[in-house]
C-alpha cells in the first residue's frame, strides 16, 4: 500500500488500480509501492460496517476459547497482528476475514521480508494485552491491531514500554495518539470532504441532523469546524434520537435559509429522517442533500426522496477488484473491513523493504506525502488519527456514481 520516500520508478503499472490480473504487475500495482502514488481506488459503507466492531466495545457475547497464536512468513522484520478471532457473532467473522486479507497481502507482495505474529485477544482488553506482550518478547517491532477501541490503550501500554508503534484498526479517534496510529474510516474524513466539495458547488449555507450517539456527537464537532472554515454557515442544527419528527419539523421550518441539507447517519435511518422531512413540509428535491460513507446502502439508493443527494466514500473500484482476488483464494467474499488489514501488512512490508532501520518510526509513517492503498489514498497524523483522500458519490438508484474522484495527492 505504501512504498519509498524515494521511489524507483514511477511506471503505470504501479500506480494503476488493482485487478484481478495475475502476475508480479498485479501484486505491484495492487501493493501501490510508492509515496503519494495515484490512488488505488476503493470501496464505500465503510464505518457501517466497521461500527458493528470497532467503536468501543465487543461484543456482549461470550467468546469462544482463544486461539492458538500463528505465524505466516519468513521473513527477519516480526509484525504483531492482534485480532478477536475468538470473539463471538461478526466480530469473530470479521476478524477471521481481516486475518485472511493479511495473509493474502504477504502473498501478494514480492518476497517480502517480513514474519506475522499472529494473536488472537478473545475480544478483551486482557487478551490484547497479553498478545501484545508475547508477540514483543518473540521481537515484533510494530504492532497491527486490535480492533475495538477498549483494547487498544491496553496494546499501547505494551507498545510504548519497548518504542515501538501501533497502527490500530478502531474508528474511535480519542484512543488515538503519537505512537498509536488509526488505520480506519473516521467520520471526520467524510465530513471533511464533503463539505469541502458542497462549498466548491456553492452550497455554504448548510442545514444538520445528526443522530444523538457517540457518531453523531463526532460528526457535530467536524461539520461545526469544516462549514466555516469553507466560508459556510449552518442555518440549522438539530440532533434526533427516537423521535424524528420533532428535529425535522424544526429543521423543516429553517430551510428556507440552506441550500444543503447534512444527514449523517446510517442506511435505514437517513430514509427514515429523509421521510421524516418529507412529512414536515420540506421539498428536498429543492435542496442538495448531503451525507457521509454510511450512505452507501441499498435502501438509500432505493428511496425517491434521497435521490441526487452526494456523499463522501472511497471509490468502489478497489475493493471490488480486492474482492474478486479474495473470492478466488478463500471462495467466499471479505468483509468490508479486510482492506484494513491488508493495507497494513502491506504497508509494513514496503517500509520493511525500504526504509532500512527507521522503518517504523513515526517520522516514516507520518510522511506527509501519506501512502496509496486499495482504499485510496491515506496519511497519519502526528496524533494519531488519519486522512484519506474520498471521491465524492452521488445516489442514484442504480447504486452510488462518483461526481468528483479521489484525489491524487495531498495538499499542505
Amino acid at each position: 500500500m505504501v512504498g519509498p520516500r524515494h521511489p524507483r520508478s514511477s511506471s503505470s503499472e504501479e500506480s494503476s488500480a488493482p485487478g484481478p490480473r495475475s502476475s508480479s504487475a498485479t501484486r505491484r500495482s495492487a501493493l501501490g509501492l510508492l509515496l503519494g502514488a495515484p490512488l488505488l481506488s476503493a470501496c464505500a459503507g465503510v464505518q457501517q460496517s466497521l461500527s458493528q466492531f470497532s467503536s468501543s466495545a465487543p461484543p456482549a457475547q461470550p467468546a469462544g476459547p482463544p486461539q492458538q497464536a500463528a505465524t505466516a512468513g519468513t521473513g527477519g522484520v516480526k509484525v504483531a497482528v492482534i485480532l478477536p478471532l475468538s470473539a463471538a457473532g461478526n466480530a469473530g467473522l470479521a476478524a477471521q476475514s481481516m486475518r485472511n486479507a493479511a495473509e493474502m497481502a504477504l502473498a501478494e507482495f514480492q518476497n517480502p521480508n517480513i514474519q506475522l505474529l499472529i494473536k488472537d485477544d478473545n475480544g478483551s482488553p486482557q487478551g490484547a494485552q497479553a498478545g501484545a506482550q508475547q508477540a514483543v518478547d518473540e521481537g515484533a517491532e510494530i504492532i497491527l491491531g486490535p480492533l475495538f477501541a477498549q483494547s487498544v490503550p491496553a496494546v499501547a501500554q505494551v507498545a510504548r514500554t519497548r518504542g515501538i508503534s501501533v497502527i490500530a484498526f478502531s474508528t474511535d479517534s480519542s484512543i488515538a495518539g503519537r505512537g498509536v496510529y488509526l488505520l480506519s474510516f473516521l467520520p471526520e474524513s467524510d465530513v471533511n470532504r464533503i463539505v469541502e466539495y458542497s462549498a466548491s458547488i456553492g452550497k455554504r449555507s448548510v442545514a444538520v441532523l445528526v443522530p444523538d450517539n457517540a457518531y453523531g456527537n463526532v460528526v457535530e464537532a467536524a461539520v461545526k469546524a469544516a462549514v466555516p472554515r469553507r466560508g459556510g454557515r449552518i442555518v440549522a442544527f438539530e440532533k434526533y434520537g427516537a423521535d424524528r419528527a420533532t428535529p425535522a419539523r424544526t429543521v423543516a421550518q429553517q430551510l428556507g435559509g440552506a441550500d444543503a441539507l447534512f444527514i449523517a447517519d446510517d442506511g435505514d435511518a437517513v430514509v427514515s429522517v429523509a421521510d421524516a422531512m418529507t412529512a414536515a413540509g420540506a421539498n428536498l428535491r429543492n435542496i442538495q442533500l448531503l451525507g457521509t460513507g454510511l450512505w452507501d446502502n441499498p435502501r438509500v439508493y432505493a428511496s425517491a426522496a434521497l435521490q441526487g443527494g452526494l456523499y463522501a466514500a472511497p471509490d468502489p473500484a478497489g475493493f471490488r477488484a480486492f474482492s474478486g482476488r479474495y473470492r478466488t483464494k478463500y471462495g467466499a467474499d471479505p468483509i468490508r473491513t479486510a482492506t484494513l488489514a491488508y493495507d497494513a501488512v502491506a504497508l509494513v512490508a514496503a517500509l520493511a523493504r525500504t526504509q532500512g532501520t527507521t522503518r517504523f518510526s513515526p517520522d516514516v509513517l507520518t510522511n506527509p506525502s501519506g501512502f496509496a492503498g486499495i482504499d485510496g489514498l491515506f496519511r497519519f497524523r502526528a496524533d494519531g488519527t488519519n486522512e484519506r483522500g474520498l471521491a465524492v458519490m452521488k445516489v442514484t438508484q442504480g447504486g452510488g456514481v462518483a461526481v468528483a474522484g479521489s484525489p491524487k495527492s495531498f495538499g499542505a
